[in-house]
Protein backbone atom coordinates (compact mmCIF):
# COMPACT_ATOMS: atom_id res chain seq x y z
CA UNK A 1 0.00 0.00 0.00
CA UNK A 2 1.59 3.25 -0.75
CA UNK A 3 0.09 6.67 0.58
CA UNK A 4 -0.53 9.44 -1.52
CA UNK A 5 2.64 11.96 -1.87
CA UNK A 6 0.78 15.57 -0.51
CA UNK A 7 0.92 13.11 3.17
CA UNK A 8 4.40 11.40 3.38
CA UNK A 9 6.01 15.11 2.79
CA UNK A 10 4.21 16.87 6.12
CA UNK A 11 5.95 16.99 9.52
CA UNK A 12 3.90 16.50 12.74
CA UNK A 13 3.55 19.12 14.91
CA UNK A 14 6.49 19.23 17.19
CA UNK A 15 4.82 21.36 19.71
CA UNK A 16 1.95 19.05 20.06
CA UNK A 17 4.54 16.51 20.21
CA UNK A 18 6.41 18.02 23.42
CA UNK A 19 3.04 18.67 24.94
CA UNK A 20 2.01 15.44 25.09
CA UNK A 21 5.63 14.23 26.23
CA UNK A 22 5.17 16.42 29.10
CA UNK A 23 1.86 15.25 29.54
CA UNK A 24 3.25 12.01 29.74
CA UNK A 25 5.90 12.56 31.71
CA UNK A 26 3.38 14.23 34.37
CA UNK A 27 0.93 11.07 33.92
CA UNK A 28 3.56 9.31 35.53
CA UNK A 29 4.09 11.62 38.65
CA UNK A 30 6.98 13.33 37.39
CA UNK A 31 6.61 17.43 38.08
CA UNK A 32 7.25 18.57 34.82
CA UNK A 33 6.99 22.61 34.47
CA UNK A 34 5.61 22.95 30.63
CA UNK A 35 6.32 25.46 28.40
CA UNK A 36 5.63 24.29 25.49
CA UNK A 37 1.88 24.72 24.30
CA UNK A 38 0.48 27.89 23.29
CA UNK A 39 -2.99 27.69 24.95
CA UNK A 40 -4.18 30.08 27.74
CA UNK A 41 -4.37 28.38 31.28
CA UNK A 42 -7.89 30.56 31.81
CA UNK A 43 -11.20 28.95 31.75
CA UNK A 44 -13.61 30.47 29.03
CA UNK A 45 -15.46 33.41 30.28
CA UNK A 46 -18.56 32.31 32.10
CA UNK A 47 -20.90 34.25 29.88
CA UNK A 48 -19.77 32.35 26.87
CA UNK A 49 -20.36 28.75 28.34
CA UNK A 50 -23.32 29.88 29.12
CA UNK A 51 -24.33 30.69 25.91
CA UNK A 52 -23.22 27.44 24.15
CA UNK A 53 -24.90 25.54 26.60
CA UNK A 54 -28.35 27.87 26.49
CA UNK A 55 -28.01 26.93 22.82
CA UNK A 56 -27.83 22.82 23.67
CA UNK A 57 -31.03 23.14 25.59
CA UNK A 58 -32.45 24.80 23.36
CA UNK A 59 -31.66 22.35 20.57
CA UNK A 60 -29.40 24.12 18.20
CA UNK A 61 -27.69 21.25 17.24
CA UNK A 62 -28.05 20.65 13.98
CA UNK A 63 -26.49 21.55 10.98
CA UNK A 64 -25.60 25.22 10.65
CA UNK A 65 -24.91 26.76 6.99
CA UNK A 66 -21.41 26.21 5.63
CA UNK A 67 -19.82 29.37 5.71
CA UNK A 68 -21.29 30.18 9.56
CA UNK A 69 -24.75 31.17 11.29
CA UNK A 70 -25.95 34.53 9.89
CA UNK A 71 -26.22 36.57 13.43
CA UNK A 72 -22.57 35.55 14.22
CA UNK A 73 -21.09 36.45 10.39
CA UNK A 74 -22.53 39.48 10.81
CA UNK A 75 -21.34 40.56 14.47
CA UNK A 76 -17.62 39.50 12.75
CA UNK A 77 -18.54 42.45 10.41
CA UNK A 78 -18.93 44.55 12.99
CA UNK A 79 -16.15 43.41 14.74
CA UNK A 80 -14.17 44.09 12.24
CA UNK A 81 -15.17 47.71 11.62
CA UNK A 82 -14.72 48.44 15.37
CA UNK A 83 -11.97 47.15 15.84
CA UNK A 84 -10.02 46.81 12.34
CA UNK A 85 -11.37 49.57 10.25
CA UNK A 86 -12.00 46.71 7.65
CA UNK A 87 -15.42 47.06 6.00
CA UNK A 88 -16.19 42.99 5.45
CA UNK A 89 -19.59 42.49 4.55
CA UNK A 90 -21.50 39.50 5.78
CA UNK A 91 -20.88 37.48 2.48
CA UNK A 92 -17.10 38.45 2.52
CA UNK A 93 -16.50 36.32 5.82
CA UNK A 94 -16.21 32.44 6.38
CA UNK A 95 -16.35 31.04 9.80
CA UNK A 96 -14.27 27.81 10.45
CA UNK A 97 -13.18 25.20 12.83
CA UNK A 98 -10.37 27.59 14.41
CA UNK A 99 -8.17 30.18 12.51
CA UNK A 100 -5.94 27.36 11.87
CA UNK A 101 -8.24 26.22 9.38
CA UNK A 102 -9.24 29.62 8.11
CA UNK A 103 -5.38 29.41 6.81
CA UNK A 104 -5.46 26.13 5.20
CA UNK A 105 -8.69 26.80 3.48
CA UNK A 106 -7.62 30.65 2.30
CA UNK A 107 -3.95 28.63 1.27
CA UNK A 108 -6.25 25.87 -0.83
CA UNK A 109 -8.32 28.28 -2.12
CA UNK A 110 -5.23 30.55 -3.92
CA UNK A 111 -2.20 28.27 -3.88
CA UNK A 112 -1.64 26.17 -7.07
CA UNK A 113 0.89 23.63 -7.87
CA UNK A 114 4.52 25.01 -7.77
CA UNK A 115 2.97 28.34 -6.60
CA UNK A 116 5.60 29.74 -3.65
CA UNK A 117 4.34 31.58 -1.47
CA UNK A 118 6.31 34.06 0.65
CA UNK A 119 7.20 33.15 4.88
CA UNK A 120 9.38 35.08 7.09
CA UNK A 121 11.12 32.92 9.85
CA UNK A 122 10.54 32.12 12.68
CA UNK A 123 7.22 31.14 11.70
CA UNK A 124 4.67 28.93 13.10
CA UNK A 125 5.26 25.98 12.27
CA UNK A 126 2.14 24.81 10.72
CA UNK A 127 2.66 27.75 7.43
CA UNK A 128 5.12 25.26 5.42
CA UNK A 129 3.07 22.18 5.50
CA UNK A 130 -0.25 24.47 5.04
CA UNK A 131 1.62 25.52 1.84
CA UNK A 132 3.08 22.24 0.40
CA UNK A 133 -0.15 20.31 1.04
CA UNK A 134 -1.62 22.57 -1.42
CA UNK A 135 0.87 21.85 -3.66
CA UNK A 136 2.82 25.06 -3.37
CA UNK A 137 6.45 25.67 -2.24
CA UNK A 138 7.10 27.87 0.97
CA UNK A 139 10.02 30.25 0.59
CA UNK A 140 11.73 31.06 4.09
CA UNK A 141 12.94 34.57 4.92
CA UNK A 142 15.41 34.17 7.96
CA UNK A 143 14.67 37.38 9.69
CA UNK A 144 16.88 39.30 12.35
CA UNK A 145 16.57 39.42 16.01
CA UNK A 146 17.77 43.06 15.54
CA UNK A 147 14.93 43.51 13.65
CA UNK A 148 12.52 42.31 16.18
CA UNK A 149 12.44 38.94 14.19
CA UNK A 150 10.61 41.25 11.20
CA UNK A 151 11.13 40.87 7.45
CA UNK A 152 11.80 43.74 5.87
CA UNK A 153 10.45 45.23 2.56
CA UNK A 154 13.96 44.24 1.01
CA UNK A 155 13.86 41.09 2.39
CA UNK A 156 10.32 40.55 0.88
CA UNK A 157 11.75 41.45 -2.18
CA UNK A 158 14.87 39.29 -2.57
CA UNK A 159 12.81 36.26 -1.85
CA UNK A 160 10.19 36.81 -4.11
CA UNK A 161 10.23 35.60 -8.20
CA UNK A 162 7.87 35.28 -10.70
CA UNK A 163 6.57 32.04 -9.06
CA UNK A 164 5.13 33.92 -6.08
CA UNK A 165 1.17 33.91 -5.20
CA UNK A 166 1.32 34.80 -1.63
CA UNK A 167 3.04 36.08 1.31
CA UNK A 168 2.13 35.12 5.07
CA UNK A 169 2.30 38.09 6.94
CA UNK A 170 1.79 36.89 11.34
CA UNK A 171 1.46 39.70 13.48
CA UNK A 172 1.16 39.59 16.60
CA UNK A 173 3.59 36.48 15.84
CA UNK A 174 3.93 32.94 17.12
CA UNK A 175 6.74 32.34 17.82
CA UNK A 176 8.60 35.43 18.32
CA UNK A 177 5.70 37.90 19.46
CA UNK A 178 6.61 40.71 17.02
CA UNK A 179 4.28 42.78 15.89
CA UNK A 180 4.40 45.12 12.83
CA UNK A 181 4.35 48.81 12.39
CA UNK A 182 1.90 50.34 10.21
CA UNK A 183 5.12 51.80 8.40
CA UNK A 184 6.39 48.14 8.13
CA UNK A 185 3.45 46.93 7.19
CA UNK A 186 2.64 49.80 4.78
CA UNK A 187 5.98 49.31 2.60
CA UNK A 188 5.41 44.87 2.69
CA UNK A 189 2.21 46.17 0.77
CA UNK A 190 3.74 47.89 -1.35
CA UNK A 191 6.09 45.37 -2.13
CA UNK A 192 2.89 43.33 -2.74
CA UNK A 193 0.75 45.41 -4.64
CA UNK A 194 3.92 45.82 -7.54
CA UNK A 195 3.54 42.26 -7.92
CA UNK A 196 -0.10 41.64 -7.03
CA UNK A 197 0.75 39.13 -4.44
CA UNK A 198 -2.19 37.78 -1.65
CA UNK A 199 -1.70 38.45 1.62
CA UNK A 200 -2.90 36.09 4.36
CA UNK A 201 -2.82 38.24 7.56
CA UNK A 202 -2.88 35.95 10.47
CA UNK A 203 -4.14 38.07 13.74
CA UNK A 204 -5.50 35.48 15.54
CA UNK A 205 -3.30 37.52 18.41
CA UNK A 206 -4.74 40.82 17.88
CA UNK A 207 -5.72 41.79 21.32
CA UNK A 208 -2.92 40.62 23.45
CA UNK A 209 -0.44 43.57 22.69
CA UNK A 210 1.80 45.01 25.32
CA UNK A 211 3.93 48.58 25.93
CA UNK A 212 1.25 50.83 24.16
CA UNK A 213 2.46 48.66 21.27
CA UNK A 214 -0.76 49.01 18.56
CA UNK A 215 -1.98 46.06 16.44
CA UNK A 216 -2.82 47.03 12.64
CA UNK A 217 -4.59 44.89 10.45
CA UNK A 218 -2.45 45.67 6.57
CA UNK A 219 -5.95 45.56 5.01
CA UNK A 220 -6.92 48.59 6.66
CA UNK A 221 -3.86 50.44 5.11
CA UNK A 222 -5.65 51.48 1.36
CA UNK A 223 -8.13 50.18 -0.66
CA UNK A 224 -5.76 48.56 -2.95
CA UNK A 225 -4.16 46.14 0.09
CA UNK A 226 -7.49 45.14 1.39
CA UNK A 227 -8.13 43.58 -2.38
CA UNK A 228 -5.35 41.87 -1.91
CA UNK A 229 -5.67 40.63 1.74
CA UNK A 230 -6.77 37.65 3.48
CA UNK A 231 -7.58 38.85 7.05
CA UNK A 232 -7.45 35.91 9.80
CA UNK A 233 -8.95 35.64 12.59
CA UNK A 234 -10.55 33.56 15.95
CA UNK A 235 -11.27 32.95 19.40
CA UNK A 236 -8.53 30.64 20.90
CA UNK A 237 -6.35 33.03 22.10
CA UNK A 238 -8.31 35.88 23.41
CA UNK A 239 -11.12 34.23 24.79
CA UNK A 240 -9.42 31.34 26.08
CA UNK A 241 -11.77 28.83 23.59
CA UNK A 242 -8.97 26.98 21.78
CA UNK A 243 -11.03 23.66 22.07
CA UNK A 244 -14.15 25.29 20.64
CA UNK A 245 -12.51 25.35 17.20
CA UNK A 246 -14.02 28.35 15.90
CA UNK A 247 -12.15 30.87 13.55
CA UNK A 248 -12.88 32.79 11.13
CA UNK A 249 -11.59 35.21 7.86
CA UNK A 250 -12.58 38.18 6.00
CA UNK A 251 -12.30 38.15 1.82
CA UNK A 252 -12.42 39.30 -1.30
CA UNK A 253 -15.98 38.02 -2.44
CA UNK A 254 -14.11 35.39 -5.16
CA UNK A 255 -11.77 34.13 -2.24
CA UNK A 256 -14.52 33.86 0.93
CA UNK A 257 -16.76 31.85 -2.02
CA UNK A 258 -14.21 29.72 -2.80
CA UNK A 259 -13.32 29.21 0.44
CA UNK A 260 -16.99 28.06 1.57
CA UNK A 261 -16.79 25.75 -1.60
CA UNK A 262 -13.84 24.18 0.16
CA UNK A 263 -15.25 24.16 3.59
CA UNK A 264 -18.97 22.71 2.29
CA UNK A 265 -16.84 19.73 1.04
CA UNK A 266 -14.72 18.98 3.95
CA UNK A 267 -15.95 19.99 7.29
CA UNK A 268 -19.64 21.32 6.25
CA UNK A 269 -18.99 24.22 8.79
CA UNK A 270 -18.26 24.58 12.14
CA UNK A 271 -20.13 23.10 15.32
CA UNK A 272 -23.40 24.90 15.33
CA UNK A 273 -23.94 25.32 19.30
CA UNK A 274 -20.18 26.53 19.72
CA UNK A 275 -21.27 29.13 17.26
CA UNK A 276 -23.81 30.72 19.87
CA UNK A 277 -20.50 30.72 22.11
CA UNK A 278 -18.72 32.69 19.73
CA UNK A 279 -21.58 35.65 19.28
CA UNK A 280 -21.65 35.86 22.81
CA UNK A 281 -17.73 36.41 23.11
CA UNK A 282 -18.50 38.96 20.59
CA UNK A 283 -21.22 40.67 22.08
CA UNK A 284 -20.86 40.32 25.38
CA UNK A 285 -18.75 41.25 28.70
CA UNK A 286 -15.01 41.81 26.92
CA UNK A 287 -13.58 42.69 30.29
CA UNK A 288 -12.00 39.14 30.77
CA UNK A 289 -9.63 39.89 27.55
CA UNK A 290 -8.33 42.72 28.79
CA UNK A 291 -7.86 40.48 32.76
CA UNK A 292 -5.65 38.36 30.68
CA UNK A 293 -3.56 40.23 28.57
CA UNK A 294 -2.98 42.14 31.68
CA UNK A 295 -1.81 38.70 33.83
CA UNK A 296 -0.02 37.40 30.51
CA UNK A 297 1.62 41.34 30.78
CA UNK A 298 3.44 40.87 33.92
CA UNK A 299 4.35 37.26 33.56
CA UNK A 300 5.79 38.39 30.43
CA UNK A 301 7.83 41.44 32.17
CA UNK A 302 9.28 38.48 34.61
CA UNK A 303 10.15 36.22 32.10
CA UNK A 304 11.90 38.16 29.97
CA UNK A 305 13.79 39.67 32.87
CA UNK A 306 14.62 36.23 34.29
CA UNK A 307 15.93 34.67 30.78
CA UNK A 308 17.97 38.40 30.28
CA UNK A 309 19.80 37.63 33.42
CA UNK A 310 21.32 33.98 32.65
CA UNK A 311 24.46 34.43 30.51
CA UNK A 312 24.33 33.04 26.91
CA UNK A 313 20.98 33.30 26.85
CA UNK A 314 19.75 36.27 24.60
CA UNK A 315 16.00 37.52 23.89
CA UNK A 316 14.06 40.00 22.36
CA UNK A 317 11.50 41.30 24.20
CA UNK A 318 7.89 40.14 22.88
CA UNK A 319 5.35 42.50 22.04
CA UNK A 320 2.66 40.51 21.87
CA UNK A 321 1.07 37.09 21.71
CA UNK A 322 2.27 34.88 24.96
CA UNK A 323 5.54 33.47 23.51
CA UNK A 324 8.98 34.16 24.33
CA UNK A 325 11.85 33.22 22.00
CA UNK A 326 15.42 32.38 23.27
CA UNK A 327 18.79 32.48 21.24
CA UNK A 328 20.49 29.39 23.24
CA UNK A 329 23.49 29.34 20.41
CA UNK A 330 26.08 30.44 22.88
CA UNK A 331 25.89 26.91 24.48
CA UNK A 332 26.83 24.78 21.05
CA UNK A 333 23.92 22.56 20.91
CA UNK A 334 20.93 22.02 18.29
CA UNK A 335 17.73 23.34 19.83
CA UNK A 336 16.09 19.38 19.66
CA UNK A 337 19.15 18.23 21.32
CA UNK A 338 19.20 21.64 24.17
CA UNK A 339 15.17 21.05 24.35
CA UNK A 340 15.24 17.34 24.75
CA UNK A 341 18.13 17.68 27.99
CA UNK A 342 16.41 20.26 29.60
CA UNK A 343 13.36 17.91 29.68
CA UNK A 344 15.15 14.74 30.55
CA UNK A 345 17.23 16.52 33.41
CA UNK A 346 15.58 19.31 34.64
CA UNK A 347 12.08 18.53 34.03
CA UNK A 348 11.18 21.42 32.16
CA UNK A 349 9.80 21.65 28.08
CA UNK A 350 10.20 23.95 25.59
CA UNK A 351 9.61 23.55 21.96
CA UNK A 352 12.86 23.28 19.71
CA UNK A 353 13.39 26.44 17.29
CA UNK A 354 13.77 24.60 14.82
CA UNK A 355 9.98 23.56 14.26
CA UNK A 356 10.08 27.00 13.39
CA UNK A 357 12.43 27.58 11.24
CA UNK A 358 15.30 28.46 13.83
CA UNK A 359 17.42 26.17 15.25
CA UNK A 360 19.41 28.71 17.56
CA UNK A 361 16.35 29.06 19.94
CA UNK A 362 13.87 27.42 21.95
CA UNK A 363 10.42 29.30 22.61
CA UNK A 364 8.42 29.71 25.82
CA UNK A 365 5.20 29.81 26.21
CA UNK A 366 4.09 32.23 29.35
CA UNK A 367 0.80 30.98 28.85
CA UNK A 368 1.01 29.46 32.46
CA UNK A 369 0.88 30.05 36.41
CA UNK A 370 3.33 32.64 37.54
CA UNK A 371 4.37 29.93 40.16
CA UNK A 372 5.09 27.52 37.14
CA UNK A 373 7.14 30.15 35.26
CA UNK A 374 9.15 30.99 38.30
CA UNK A 375 9.99 27.13 39.09
CA UNK A 376 10.30 26.51 35.42
CA UNK A 377 12.92 29.17 34.94
CA UNK A 378 14.84 27.91 38.18
CA UNK A 379 15.39 25.34 36.89
CA UNK A 380 16.16 26.29 33.58
CA UNK A 381 18.69 28.50 34.89
CA UNK A 382 20.43 25.91 37.11
CA UNK A 383 20.46 23.34 33.46
CA UNK A 384 22.55 26.68 31.47
CA UNK A 385 25.15 27.10 34.40
CA UNK A 386 25.79 23.25 34.19
CA UNK A 387 26.44 23.38 30.29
Amino acid sequence: MSLAHRSTILSPSLTLAIDSKAKAMKAEGIDVCSFGAGEPDFDTPEHIKAACIEALKAGFTKYAPSSGIPELRQAISEKFKKDNELDYKPSQIVVSNGAKHSCLNAILACVGEGDEVVIPAPYWLSYPEMVRLAGGEPIIVETKAENGWKMTAEEFESAMSPRTKMVIINSPGNPTGAVYTREELAALGEVALAEDIIILSDEIYEKLTYDDVKHVSIASLSKELYDLTITVNGFSKSYAMTGWRIGYLGAPEAIAKAVDAIQSHSTSGCTSFAQKGALAALKGDQSPVEDMRSEFDIRRQYMVERLTSIPKVKVVTPQGAFYVLADISGFGLSSTNFADRLLGKHHVAVVPGIAFGDDRTVRFSYATSLDIIKKGLDRFEEFCRSL
